[in-house]
């Protein structure tokens, strides 16, 4: 049976009416049609759905969107303003941390996390908190520096 909810999307709340068993990441996705949450793993090991709720990073394939009415929710989508990219998002591009891209979301939010909460990690830091989220193909280096440049505000 559907229930009813409320979530605070990226400044827009929405009503929506989901089943009590549907993820998050499959409401973004499928109902809300924001794309740029990725489903990977299904099971909180990758990292590629990683948005925030209140503030504090999630892995969204784990978190029931029933749990979540009221609730402000950031996506990638989020980050964007006016047209204008996210100090993170510019510094992924400037560095060369993008390759495929099907990563790049969930770690982005995650360090978005990270340098809300800590605004001039060390390369240590962050590594830490990206320890989540898996790229297969780089070896980090590249996220690590473009984090670091958008917390020196580069």
């Amino acid at each position: 049976m559907k229930k009813l909810i409320t979530l605070i999307v990226n400044g827009t709340p929405s009503q929506l009416a989901v089943e009590p068993y549907r993820p998050l990441v499959d409401v973004l996705r499928d109902d809300l049609r924001l794309t740029g949450t990725k489903k990977g793993c299904g099971h909180g090991h990758c990292g590629t759905c990683t948005v925030m709720v209140d503030g504090l990073a999630v892995n969204s394939c784990l978190t029931l969107a029933v749990d979540l009415d009221g609730k402000k929710i950031t996506t990638v989508e989020g980050l964007t303003i006016d047209g204008q990219y996210h100090s993170l998002q510019k510094a992924f591009i400037q560095e060369g941390a993008v390759q495929c891209g099907f990563c790049t979301p969930g770690i982005i939010m995650m360090a978005k996390a990270l340098l809300d909460e800590n605004p001039t990690p060390n390369e240590k830091e962050v590594r830490e908190a990206i320890v989540g989220n898996i790229c297969r193909c780089t070896g980090y280096a590249k996220i690590v520096k473009a984090i670091l440049s958008a917390a020196e505000g580069r």
